[in-house]
């Protein structure tokens, strides 16, 4: 379900599901047999309560099937859950020496799931960095830490997630540092708790994207934005 393309409604206008849709030959129970129909069923149903109120008609309907779903309810469960994805995706910003105060720069993360953000941190960083790539790799080890500590919540809940876990940050010369093996000169001041995001790429852990600053929701978390850019943060956060 990680890689659907999504759909623009949980189910199609007019589907009827029935208790007689149910396997009633060899060829169906051999179709529905070994199907996650339950699992799926129990992502969505996460879905539904955390961040998609508009997918609980659609849980609703789908759950009365459980027992003994046939190829059309299966097929209608795949629809839904084509509507969002429900592996995680994180997006990671910072802004530089904001705090006109300290001098120090605000961490911001949000993460996505099933069309929804589940959970967020604006956060005035603990040190003064002395570059924007500096404040933003920062930022990405929180990103990192949080992202993590999701994929194993998610695992206790039943709702296992493949490695790695994925962040999206604006700032390429953050990246090329998190992906370097090497040491830098211009890294070797930075505490060394900060190149845990580092040593997490490596592992396979965490796969950082690159993303347009413009494209970044957790730019939100880090300033104030113009009210044309603030509103559309606003809806790549789907709070519209």
């Amino acid at each position: 379900m990680q890689d659907c393309n999504p759909r623009p409604t949980p189910l199609p206008a007019g589907i009827r599901l029935l208790e007689s849709q149910s396997p009633s030959t060899e060829a169906e129970r051999a179709f529905i047999e070994g199907k996650p129909y339950h699992e799926i069923l129990s992502s969505l149903m996460w879905a539904q309560v955390a961040t998609r109120p508009d997918l609980s008609y659609a849980v609703g309907v789908l759950a009365r099937f459980q027992s003994n779903p046939g190829p059309a309810h299966w097929n209608a469960l795949l629809h839904t859950g084509d509507t969002g994805s429900i592996k995680p995706v994180g997006y990671v910003d910072a802004d530089y020496g904001g705090d006109f105060d300290t001098r120090r720069s605000t961490s911001g993360y949000v993460f996505m799931m099933a069309n929804g953000p589940v959970s967020w941190s604006s956060k005035r960083q603990p040190t003064v960095a002395l570059s924007t790539t500096e404040a933003e790799y920062m930022a990405l080890t929180r990103g990192a830490q949080q992202a993590l500590w999701m994929h194993n919540f998610l695992f206790e809940i039943d709702l296992p997630q493949n490695l790695p876990a994925t962040l999206h940050v604006d700032n390429t010369s953050s990246i090329s540092l998190a992906q370097s093996t090497k040491g830098h000169a211009r890294a070797k001041h930075i505490d060394i708790r900060h190149h845990y995001v580092r040593e997490r790429v490596q592992n396979g852990d965490i796969q950082i994207n690159h993303i347009s600053s413009t494209e970044n929701p957790a730019d939100i978390l880090t300033k104030p934005l113009p009210r044309v850019l603030h509103e559309h943060m606003v809806d790549l956060l789907r709070l519209k």
